[in-house]
């Protein structure tokens, strides 16, 4: 028998793994590669929503756990996939410079904030009003870890290529029994596929369509990340990802040429100079209504959890969402009555 089966291998998945496997605890991953809003995500992590300029909900704290996780893992798999950088907010207006510079006296946000105004000039974009910089960026090459990670596991023995069958799980005393897998505990990940699960269908997982691009524009000198309406991501070699779209109605994975025409007129609003689509690509991302993960325990089955709804923030929010649905499980601590999926349960059953 061993300690988890887990369904999923995107950011929540192998966050969970490797918790896991730091504590000496036997798993297996299995996933049929159907979700893709993990791989295809621009992988940034941000402590400041800048639309509002507020601080993302406990940022500190996922920072901080974050760094480590990806610290060690980068050893673990001889890969580099955590890039520190720069995010620059590009100011449209005077009333939006004073916006920032009111935003980054609150004692949430002055440790994200920058208080110096940028003025440099990067070649391919107008800026007469400078930016603001936000502390404490950067990104994770998603594609990069989820491929280096399924090559890991799957060097161990730890991965199985195929779908869930939900009618196949069986609850037996001390776990649970898939086909002739025999485990302690399921711990379901499976981002916008959580609507076919039986156990948690109920919960109110919305997803919600990204699209994005890679271009090439050679006369765009920048080795920042810009981040307005959407963001401009430096990869090398006068490529950018750039993204993203967001569209609550549409929860297909495939680019449309609204999503197309859309991202187009927002990176004119950012860049002046030419650029080509070198690639378009969308994916749906799991998101709740409240903006908090969906993390927790089936009511009627302790053996059967979830970890999902990390939406727009993933690589910031899966290594502490993982560790504290870990926590809960086998150490009893109590997880945050906010990411808990009690709160969705009618108020004399939680």
């Amino acid at each position: 028998m061993i300690d988890y089966l887990i369904i999923g291998s995107g950011l929540a998945g192998i966050g969970f793994a490797e918790i896991a496997i730091r504590n000496s605890k036997t798993i297996l991953v299995l996933d049929n590669n159907s979700q893709n809003s993990s791989r295809i995500a621009g992988g940034l992590y941000n402590p400041v929503i800048l639309k509002r300029f507020s601080e993302v909900w406990q940022a500190q704290e996922q920072l901080v756990v974050m760094k480590e996780f990806y610290s060690v893992l980068e050893d673990k798999l001889k890969t580099k996939v955590d890039f520190k950088k720069p995010i620059l907010r590009k100011f449209f207006s005077i009333e939006e410079q004073n916006n920032w510079f009111a935003a980054s006296d609150k004692v949430s946000l002055a440790p994200f904030l920058s208080t110096e105004l940028i003025t440099k000039k990067y070649s391919g974009i107008d800026s007469p009003y400078n930016y603001g910089e936000v502390l404490q960026t950067g990104h994770v090459d998603t594609a990069v870890l989820l491929e280096k990670y399924r090559e890991y596991l799957v060097g161990n023995d730890l991965f199985l290529g195929e779908s869930f069958d939900y009618e196949l799980l069986e609850v037996v005393s001390g776990g649970v029994r898939y086909k002739d897998i025999e485990a302690r505990h399921i711990v379901f990940a499976e981002g916008f596929g959580m609507h076919a699960n039986p156990y948690f269908k109920h919960l109110p997982l919305d997803g919600t369509k990204g699209e994005l691009f890679i271009i090439k524009a050679p006369m765009l000198d920048l080795d920042v990340i810009m981040n307005t309406s959407v963001f401009i991501l430096p990869l090398g070699d006068n490529l950018f990802k750039v993204g993203a779209t967001y569209n609550w109605k549409d929860k297909t994975d495939l680019a449309t040429e609204e999503g197309k025409l859309e991202l187009v007129d927002r990176i004119k609003e950012i860049i002046s100079c030419d650029f080509e689509i070198i690639e378009h690509f969308a994916g749906v991302r799991p998101t709740v209504k409240d903006r908090r993960p969906l993390v927790g325990t089936h009511s009627m089955h302790p053996t059967i959890h979830i970890l999902n709804g990390l939406g727009t923030r993933g690589v910031m929010l899966g290594p502490s969402m993982a560790k504290a649905l870990y926590d809960a499980i086998e150490n009893d601590i109590v997880l945050d009555a906010a990411i808990d999926i009690k709160r969705f349960q009618p108020k004399g059953q939680r």
